[in-house]
């Protein structure tokens, strides 16, 4: 078959329409970062981040981060984003919108976010029979960055998948783990910490089995050398599970060419009156951290501490 020059034209127009529609299918494809239920359809420039569960562009101060929850926690989640409760946290409410995502029902939440870190900021929670999506996305600065819709229009393009292997999530995680000492992975959280335990149980009451939790640092600065030590004692001090906190050991130490800081303390945890023992450790580097916390009962202290003091020596921040 021959084509004459309009032909040609003609065709050459038609096949390379046809190029960028399909090139447009697959840019419109939910991307999930790795291990994660919750995906989306990110704004352009904006990747899936090495640090956390979601998408970031450091270059615009934006970032989208997705934590998954139970599917029953949706309702206690969505009464608890009042106006109050998002301005203690430093977000003043300026939308709301009820959402209907396919068969899925959510809220979705506009503000900006006041303080040092000036800028906009969305929550929004989507519920569905097996999880429970909590996505947070904020641009920090004024007017550069993404605008409202770019980012409104991400938001609504939520896709969730299927449940994702224990041993997935924590392949997926911003820090390489070493020697376990027998404790096992039982749940990831923001894809960024870990929390493991010994026994058969998966839900922890009163410490009734030793707990150690991981956690990488997110967009939070890491403080100067000089209030490192400060900065450790607020952060078990924050820690909403203990109370009657008294501080058995508190150090800054050199190890694998990082600045550590180190805390053993008696506790009682606050529900059930139980007296604990807690180990905090924390690496620092110039630009993250990673925070370790060991809970034991007091009566299981020798055993426990040394099993804790292995995990924490074998942990390693990923590249």
């Amino acid at each position: 078959m021959k084509f004459g020059g309009a032909s040609m034209k003609a065709f050459a127009a038609a096949a390379l329409g046809l190029v960028l529609s399909v090139q447009a299918g697959f840019a419109a494809e939910p991307v999930f970062p790795p291990a994660s239920r919750i995906g989306l359809v990110p704004p352009e420039e904006m990747t899936v981040s090495k640090r956390f569960s979601g998408f970031e562009n450091p270059e615009k101060a934006a970032a989208i981060n997705f934590v998954e929850m139970p599917a029953d926690a949706y309702q206690p989640l969505v009464n608890g984003l009042t106006k109050d409760a998002l301005k203690r946290q430093g977000m003043s409410e300026t939308s709301r919108e009820n959402l209907k995502i396919g068969t899925r029902t959510g809220i979705l939440i506009g503000g900006t976010m006041t303080g040092p870190g000036a800028g906009r900021k969305w929550v929004m929670a989507v519920k569905d029979s097996g999880v429970t999506a909590l996505i947070i996305a904020q641009v920090r600065g004024g007017g550069d960055g993404y605008s409202e819709a770019q980012m409104r229009d991400a938001l609504k393009s939520i896709a969730l998948r299927g449940p994702v292997s224990i041993e997935e999530q924590v392949s997926a995680l911003p820090f390489r783990l070493g020697d376990m000492a027998g404790f096992r992975p039982v749940r990831v959280m923001s894809g960024n910490s870990v929390l493991f335990t010994d026994g058969p149980q998966d839900i922890v009451k009163a410490v009734e089995q030793p707990m150690f939790i991981v956690a990488a640092s997110l967009n939070v600065p890491v403080p100067p050398a000089e209030r490192r030590g400060q900065f450790a004692h607020a952060a078990l001090n924050s820690n909403q599970i203990l109370k009657d906190i008294k501080v058995e050991r508190s150090e800054s130490f050199r190890f694998k060419g990082q600045d550590w800081h180190e805390i053993v303390a008696k506790a009682v945890e606050v529900e059930s009156g139980q007296p604990i023992i807690v180990m905090q450790t924390i690496r620092f580097e110039p630009d993250r951290y990673v925070r370790m916390v060991g809970l034991s009962r007091v009566e299981q202290r020798d055993r426990n501490l040394p099993r804790f003091r292995n995990v924490i020596d074998g942990i390693d921040l990923s590249p």
